[in-house]
């Protein structure tokens, strides 16, 4: 499999460049989940991070790379597809 170095930003892992699998597109994955062991030997805390693009070329407006960036909130995002007829989830808090 063809692995590439990508940078991380923000959170415990802020700075270091990591080889990351790429898929069968060549991207690497929306979301990175990085478990992390628990000293007192509890569940480990999973730190979420999410693609976000590096740049955007001049010409076409294209990605040119990844970067992986902290989601604090540990959601990662959204885990399939959205369609424009699936309901959406509405605020309770008022």
């Amino acid at each position: 499999m063809k692995s590439q170095d990508t940078p991380f930003e923000g959170g415990p892992m802020d700075g270091r460049v990591l080889p990351v699998l790429l898929g069968m597109t060549g991207h690497p994955p929306k979301t990175y989940r990085i478990p992390v062991p628990d000293p007192d030997g509890g569940p480990p805390t999973v730190l979420v991070y999410r693609r976000v693009p590096r740049g955007h070329g001049k010409r076409l407006g294209l990605a040119q790379g990844w970067k992986y960036a902290y989601d604090p909130t540990g959601k990662g995002g959204a885990s399939g597809p959205t369609w424009p007829w699936s309901k959406k989830p509405y605020d309770t808090e008022g």
